[in-house]
């Protein structure tokens, strides 16, 4: 159990970083959560006595106590039946989200939403403030906890709060639409550092602070009216990079990615697209433009094959539920129309595979195609460049995802453009081996000298020199 007030560093997450399961005994156990957040600070909770607090998942868990899981302290947050609806699919997943990815879809304004959304986050704040030690350093992660940093600094201004936002900020026109834009940003302005994917995203904060809450501002620094002063700055988050590519490296990923070909049919070209099931990722235009390809005599479907990974996502919401019955037709369609007995055009994946699998499907993929209508950074892309060791691989890559900053060998697309898009896939497809070569070794070099370790020792030095002379500094990670 993680006794109260002894963590010198408090992750707040709105999920742990492990995944309920069911023991054959019936009993309850626990099992890490995929992904790079966890990886990028996993040594650094070790080396601080660090402490995560965050939902479970599923509803009815508000009896669950702190416990200790592989040596990590975690700190459940319950959510009841209502909460999960109102704050979670409701307030976080259909008004902010929508809201935040330039509004693609339409968001949903109910205050009953974001009355539940202040208890879900006070009741995160109260769990941090009573974990956290004296001086301790807290970092709030994403757009469902934005009003943790404001409540946890009027319960413990002695703590160093930052605050990390994964997603996309939008810009005033949009943010504006937000009948609680003011309570959402002097929530932000709680935090002494608050961090974004992108320069621009930093810029719009601060112009919302000053035309909204009145407060001074000085190019990323925003002035309070009791001294004390905000960061916002750019810290494009990254992915485990030796970690993708020790595994792609594996003789077990190389002999299945050899096998998805061969299932496959070995075709001459394997197009791939790996995406949540979301209206943001732009999946059903993607799919238009390569099959159009396909119907113009580009590529034949014995040469060329695209394999579409949906990953299941929010499946209770339903613009969710709408997107897929569209792309289960729109890929129908395909096949029907152009695909020939044991030759699909798409071959489509509605199903979550575990890293291996993942790391397969980069392996075997000539050209990834990354085309969302607005992505915070876009974690795929940099994976499909980790994995391919051999410098060899296109990527596709939409100019409003976050990782287009980064990765500018990618063939930039507009994903709106479906002309423009064709040209990229073809572009991608007969791009000369050493023009591949050449972007591709630049696009690894990035990822792999700022990997999320970079990203995350960044951001708590940045947090740390915010005030130098308050707290305990977080110390590093131990070497091993």
């Amino acid at each position: 159990m993680a006794p109260t007030g002894t963590a010198d560093l408090v992750i707040v997450a709105n999920r742990l970083p492990v995944d309920r399961t069911t023991n054959p005994d019936g009993s309850v156990g626990w099992r890490r959560s995929p992904g790079g957040l966890v990886s990028a600070l996993e040594p650094v909770m070790r080396a601080n006595d660090g402490a995560w607090i965050g939902w479970p998942g599923g509803s009815g868990d508000s009896d669950l106590e702190p416990f200790v899981e592989d040596g990590l302290q975690l700190v459940p947050v319950g959510l009841s039946a209502e909460e999960v609806v109102e704050f979670y699919e409701g307030f976080s997943n259909s008004t902010l989200w929508p809201l935040y990815h330039d509004v693609v879809a339409k968001p949903e304004f109910h205050r009953e939403w974001f009355d539940s959304y202040v208890r879900v986050n006070e009741r995160f704040a109260a769990r941090a403030a009573e974990i956290a030690a004296e001086g301790a350093t807290v970092w709030v992660q994403d757009y469902q906890l934005q009003l943790v940093p404001q409540m946890l600094r009027d319960l413990r201004p002695d703590l160093r709060i930052g605050f990390y936002l994964h997603i996309p900020f939008p810009p005033t026109e949009l943010f504006q639409q937000l009948p609680w834009r003011r309570q959402i940003l002097e929530g932000l302005l709680g935090a002494d550092l608050v961090g974004f994917q992108l320069p621009g995203a930093a810029q719009n904060f601060i112009r919302l602070v000053r035309q909204r809450v009145g407060h001074k501002t000085h190019r990323d620094m925003v002035y309070l009216p009791d001294g004390r002063m905000v960061k916002a700055a750019a810290f494009p988050i990254s992915i485990d990079t030796a970690g993708f590519e020790e595994l792609a490296r594996s003789e077990t990923v190389d002999r299945r990615a050899r096998a998805i070909r061969e299932a496959l049919g070995n075709p001459g070209k394997i197009f791939l697209g790996i995406d949540r099931l979301d209206y943001t990722k732009g999946i059903y235009a993607r799919l238009r433009a390569f099959s159009e390809l396909v119907a113009d005599g580009h590529f034949g479907v014995e040469d060329a094959v695209f394999v579409q990974v949906a990953t299941p996502s929010r499946e209770r919401v339903e613009q969710y539920r709408i997107l897929r019955d569209d792309i289960d037709r729109l890929v129908g369609r395909i096949n029907g129309d152009l695909g020939r007995i044991g030759r699909p055009v798409i071959s489509y994946l509605h199903s979550s595979y575990p890293r291996e699998e993942m790391a397969a499907l980069y392996r075997a993929a000539d050209v990834m195609v990354v085309t969302p209508y607005r992505d915070g950074m876009n974690l795929v892309a940099k994976e499909y460049v980790a994995c391919r060791y051999d410098n060899d691989g296109a990527l596709v890559l939409s100019e409003f995802a976050g990782a287009a900053e980064e990765l500018r060998q990618a063939w930039l697309v507009n994903p709106y453009d479906i002309n423009g898009m064709k040209q990229a896939l073809l572009a991608a497809h007969q791009a000369d081996p050493k023009d591949r070569g050449r972007r591709m070794k630049a696009m690894r070099k990035t990822v792999t000298e700022k990997d999320v370790a970079f990203w995350a020792a960044r951001f708590l030095e940045e947090l740390s020199a915010t005030r130098p002379d308050h707290g305990k500094t977080v110390r590093p990670a131990r070497k091993s």
